[in-house]
């Protein structure tokens, strides 16, 4: 490659699996975080996709019905925290084809062992790997795919996929290697934030998780204001007071948890909740992070159960967000097609 390095413009993409059961460590971990990015660049021109990746689902067996379900309760979900179709492009992955045509190239450009690195695979797969599907193995050249389709330069993760986001870079790097280019961006993964790992509200050494057979273990967003305020004020803690900084909950999983979920609901930092409620007793903060949660999450949940009533009004949304996101989607892939030498 020679001449003068491309200067590609910000955009930034990220996406959640339409599996079902969003909790609050999805609308903490990740969509509250989407919709502060796009609040903060909606003035600068900086572009924010976000997708429902239904193709990913896909890598392990899902129930049709339940996968059109899960689609719209994500869709609700994004939309009802905030993230607005006029502002943020929303769709869901396989209404864009070009996300898949893209994954072949990558096939084409990773490598196996590459793949095999990857911690996701590993824990998924386990020692039944002989029995797992080829999309789950090959699934990061598709969220390679999903980034890179946009030229997408910025992607909010969860610690977990960090992973994801360095292959994407890698595979971004030997195409731009393998055909002499400069074409696809080096994207930056964003991590950040308070409670970016929510923990389970009955064990705070396991995360937050759909799959748990306790129900108490996590706060769903489409649970009432009754539910939400009961599971938190059940929670498990310790028989400590709080500590007056961060530094003293060392050693207390669950006391971290709820500080942190207190922190990340008022927009404020595990010490400053600390100094304003350091020495109190669980007994009293309960019904503080119980009431906070309540007047955050009961708008959410509402204005979702409205939109599961009104699949048309969903699916619309998703229709011109995937028409938005193919205007971007097209000419990347028709200019990829010709890098490698395909006639189209």
């Amino acid at each position: 490659m020679t001449g003068t390095p491309t200067t590609f413009q910000p955009r930034v993409f990220s996406g959640i699996q339409p599996s079902g059961g969003l909790t609050l460590g999805n609308y903490l971990g990740a969509i509250r975080r989407f919709v502060d990015t796009q609040n903060a660049n909606r003035d600068s021109g900086i572009e924010t996709i976000y997708c429902m990746v239904d193709q990913h689902a896909i890598t392990v067996w899902q129930d049709p019905a339940a996968l059109t379900r899960n689609t719209r309760e994500l869709a609700a979900g994004y939309i009802a925290a905030g993230l607005d179709p006029a502002k943020s492009i929303l769709f869901n992955q396989s209404q864009v084809a070009e996300h898949a045509q893209l994954a072949w190239i990558f096939n084409c450009v990773a490598r196996m062992g590459w793949m095999q690195r990857m911690t996701q695979w590993k824990d998924k797969a386990g020692k039944n790997s002989q029995n797992a599907s080829l999309g789950l193995f090959a699934y990061p050249a598709l969220m390679a795919a999903d980034i890179l389709i946009y030229h997408a330069t910025h992607v909010p993760v969860g610690e977990d996929q960090k992973q994801h986001v360095e292959l994407t870079r890698d595979i971004a790097a030997k195409f731009n290697h393998d055909f002499g280019v400069d074409f696809f961006p080096l994207t930056e993964p964003v991590i950040e934030g308070a409670a970016t790992r929510v923990m389970s509200l009955r064990d705070g050494s396991k995360k937050m998780s759909k799959s748990d057979p306790s129900d108490a273990s996590r706060i769903n967003m489409t649970d009432d204001a009754d539910t939400i305020a009961q599971k938190f004020r059940k929670a498990k803690t310790d028989p400590d007071a709080l500590p007056s900084e961060a530094a003293g909950l060392e050693g207390r999983p669950e006391a971290r948890n709820l500080v942190n979920i207190y922190a990340a609901l008022n927009d404020q930092s595990v010490d400053e909740v600390l100094r304003d409620v350091g020495g109190r007793q669980f007994s009293e903060f309960k019904p503080m992070l119980s009431d906070l949660a309540v007047a955050k999450l009961s708008p959410i949940s509402g204005e979702m159960a409205r939109l599961m009533q009104a699949p048309d009004e969903i699916d619309a949304i998703l229709r011109s967000g995937a028409d938005r996101a193919r205007v971007m989607a097209a000419p990347i892939l028709k200019r990829t097609y010709e890098i490698v030498g395909m006639v189209s």
